[in-house]
């Protein structure tokens, strides 16, 4: 027995392998599993007590429910019947779920380092290890018992009720973002974080012409062919000399040379010492030139030119390679090309690159509410599909290949086969709606059934559920599709601060962050703590960021209203008329 198990009473040997309790052969099949999560965030794990664990974001320890075993018992209700049975859930389940939320509840009031600090000096950690929490109970049931019947797991609602109940509703919030009691919702950073570990780039690559490569992601680093400027130069209009051949401050008079130099018509021959030539922008510098001076700031009779002076030495003109050196680097890999990098691949000399293949972005939607056809004759109870023309437009102006995979009704075996050719002919999946846990949401069901799902409640508003899945292809690969919500403003907001990023990695172009920009609040907001929020804004005259009307998620007149989105904080907020906000424009997102 070592030390700590005799302080957690029932606590089992994590060295015994066989019989009750066998806890240590747990222990040799999750070692492996520990091993790798340790490997995956190296200088980031913690186990402890044999590392300091007060600086590890990800800490690896032995834990001990039954410590609770008193506050579990609290929330058993009697048993009746013959048998005495009741409906309770299974023990383990409670007593994992309380510990985990009082952990939490102790992490939320600074208090959980307590629990680290809490071991027995005098046992040999160096041996045995520690359970987390004994020596500290107090504070662990402390939290235990504030956590009460969250630790409960939600009932199962098709198993028939053994003994009628009276039904106690939650007090009455009006607000369908209100995070429920005992449930942390995933914050809008720990959901990227997610998401960009989660994610693989492509890998397949082509040759294409320098000229038609715009908006392709460059699968390699590029280097100069050529210095560029390639010769030294003249920047400007006017007469080219020796600096050597200037005396004193000026003015100068030099012998005009009867010839001139233009680009593209190099001067055959050398301008002699004290002499000076015709020049044009762009020309060579011919030999016995280091210096140009303006053709506004002389005089010429055509034999003679004079300028006054001071003139520095290299006056007006461009050295060789200032821009880019030959062989130095141009474009590194993992760049979407602008027009620009056109402009400068060229000018280098390069003809042709190797560039990654567009991703395939699939775009489904779902429900039997929708009309795919927008001039169609709609029911009352139909509207059109605003999500899906959206999506695709937006992966086309982010250069990626948009696979239109239509609409697909209320129906699982329908979603499926949509979900299938899109494995066979996308990348990646952008489904919106039933990513939510509703009767008739299918797609986060067929996720969950076939796909090994990630349903994310974000503290996000607009745009609660976000789920992210791998859905099996028929050639083995399994191809991620990220589940939008349903409604249209909330589909954009989560495409914009989610999908763009995360397609933009699986492209090869990395992970971006939209660049946002501090002015002043045109508008009134009071905001309650624990989400994130976006609100549809544009910038006024004077340069202050109006905020739209109405919030409402199905507002769709709004997305065209505003030209970018104001961004506040998780935490409670009161924003009052010129307060900074961070406002996002949409040109910060890609799209113009």
């Amino acid at each position: 027995m070592r030390v700590t198990d005799a302080r957690a009473k029932g606590a089992q040997s994590v060295w015994k392998l066989g019989g009750a309790g066998s806890v240590g052969s747990q222990v040799l099949t999750g070692l492996p599993v520990l091993w790798r999560l340790r490997a995956a965030f190296a200088g980031q794990v913690a186990v402890w007590p044999f590392e300091a664990a007060q600086a590890a974001p990800v800490v690896v320890t032995e834990v001990f429910p039954s410590m609770l075993r008193a506050e579990i018992a609290a929330l058993s209700p009697p048993r009746h019947g013959k048998a005495g049975r009741h409906d309770w859930p299974v023990r383990d389940a409670v007593q994992v779920r309380m510990l985990a939320l009082a952990l939490a509840r102790l992490a939320q009031e600074g208090a959980l380092g307590g629990l680290f600090d809490a071991a027995d000096p005098t046992a040999p950690l160096a041996e045995e290890g520690w359970i987390l929490g004994a020596g500290a109970e107090a504070d662990l049931r402390a939290a235990a018992r504030a956590v009460g019947a969250a630790a409960l797991p939600p009932q199962d609602t098709d198993a028939p009720a053994t003994a009628p109940h009276r039904l106690t509703p939650p007090r009455l919030r009006n607000d369908c973002f209100a995070m429920p009691q005992g449930v942390d919702w995933v914050p809008v950073e720990d959901a990227l974080a997610r998401l960009r570990a989660a994610l693989v780039p492509i890998t397949d690559t082509e040759d294409l012409p320098t000229a038609a490569a715009g908006l392709r992601v460059l699968a390699t680093d590029i280097s100069a062919r050529r210095s560029n400027p390639p010769q030294a130069n003249a920047a400007v209009d006017g007469y080219g000399f020796a600096h050597a051949a200037l005396d004193g401050s000026g003015p100068y008079e030099l012998p005009l040379l009867q010839a001139r130099a233009a680009a593209g018509q190099p001067l055959k021959g050398a301008v002699p010492m004290g002499s000076a030539v015709r020049i044009l922008t762009g020309a060579i510098l011919p030999k016995g030139v280091d210096s140009v001076v303006l053709e506004e700031d002389c005089a010429t009779d055509g034999a003679r030119v004079a300028f006054d002076g001071p003139v520095r030495r290299g006056a007006n003109s461009r050295r060789a390679g200032e821009d880019v050196e030959a062989g130095g680097p141009a474009l590194p890999r993992g760049r979407r090309l602008t027009p620009a990098d056109l402009a400068l691949l060229s000018a280098l000399g390069v003809g042709r690159v190797r560039v990654l293949r567009p991703l395939r972005v699939g775009v489904l939607s779902t429900g039997d509410e929708l009309l795919s056809d927008p001039g169609a004759q709609a029911a009352p109870h139909q509207i059109f599909d605003a999500n899906r023309p959206m999506l695709l437009e937006v992966a086309r102006r982010w250069g990626h290949a948009p696979v239109d995979l239509g609409h697909a009704p209320d129906h699982a075996a329908e979603i499926a086969a949509r979900l299938d050719r899109g494995a066979a002919e996308a990348d990646v999946i952008l489904t919106s709606g039933g990513a939510s846990a509703g009767d008739e949401d299918h797609v986060s069901r067929l996720l969950r059934e076939r796909a090994q799902l990630s349903s994310w409640r974000i503290a996000l508003k607009p745009g609660r559920p976000l789920a992210l899945a791998l859905w099996p292809g028929d050639g083995g690969q399994r191809v991620p599709v990220i589940g939008l919500p349903g409604n249209p403003v909330a589909a954009l907001v989560c495409t914009l601060i989610f999908g763009r990023p995360a397609l933009s990695l699986l492209s090869g172009a990395g992970w971006l962050e939209p660049q946002g920009f501090q002015v002043p609040a045109a508008f009134s907001k009071r905001k309650k703590p624990g989400r994130r929020e976006f609100l549809r804004a544009r910038l006024g005259a004077d340069g202050t960021a109006e905020v739209f009307a109405s919030e409402g998620s199905g507002r769709i007149s709004g997305l065209s209203w505003a030209e970018g989105l104001v961004e506040l904080p998780d935490g409670a907020a009161t924003i009052a008329p010129g307060d900074m906000v961070r406002y996002l424009p949409y040109t910060s997102f890609g799209l113009g």
